[in-house]
Parts: structure tokens; sequence; C-alpha cells
């Protein structure tokens, strides 16, 4: 890249204040290759307008659940998609993430249900 950025692309401070992202967190997707960049003379990382769609669909998979592995894994209609909930491509994925998340919350409830038969027991005595 040459000396500066073109006025079209966005530093990764202007892409994380758009996106809620911290620059944390865009340099680690970037690292993982689930955002594209590239670089001034300067070393800093300057990324396509269309960064910012990709990066809340990032946060949206992870808040979801879906790992970065997962992500990366995904088709296009995934993550260059703003608000793209599904594709044929990732249904199965999205179901194994549901079935997982399932099992977890049954092991929680199990928990608590034991947690609160040592509490009641606790108090008879």
């Amino acid at each position: 890249m040459n000396k500066g950025p073109a006025s079209s692309l966005l530093s990764i401070g202007q892409l994380a204040r758009q996106t809620g992202a911290s620059v944390r967190s865009i340099r680690h997707y970037d690292d993982h290759r689930l955002l594209t960049s590239s670089r001034a003379d300067n070393g800093y990382r300057y990324f396509q307008a269309t960064a910012v769609v990709q990066v809340r669909q990032i946060q949206r998979m992870i808040a979801a659940g879906f790992t970065l592995a997962d992500i990366k894994g995904f088709p296009d209609c995934m993550r260059l998609i703003e608000g793209a909930k599904a594709c044929p491509e990732t249904s199965a994925v999205q179901r194994e993430r549901l079935a997982h998340i399932e099992r977890q919350i049954e092991e929680l409830e199990r928990r608590r249900a034991l947690l609160l038969e040592t509490l009641q027991d606790g108090i008879a005595d």
C-alpha cells in the first residue's frame, strides 16, 4: 500500500467505533482471516467499508456460541450479509450448536436441582 489509505478505507479505530467491537477483537478477527485488511507504510491496518457488516456478523455469530473456526468455515452468505441468520450450507452446524447449548442447559438444571436439594436438606436439620 502507498503512504496513506484511500479515503474509502476505514482505520481500525473507525471500524471499532462503527461496530462497537474493540480494536483488539478486530485485530483478532483479522489475524484469523475473517476480515481482510491492507497495511499502510506505517503498518496501520485499513479495511474496506464492507468490514462493518462482517464484524457485526462475526459478533452476532460469536454471541450465538460459534467459534472463530466455525465462522471461518461459514460461506459468504453468512459472513457478508448483515442480519443473515442461516444458509443451507450452515444448517447442520447451527443444529449441532443448538443441541450443544441444550445439553448445557440440561446439565445446569441438574446442578441447580442438586444445589436446591442440598440447601433444603441443610435447612431441615
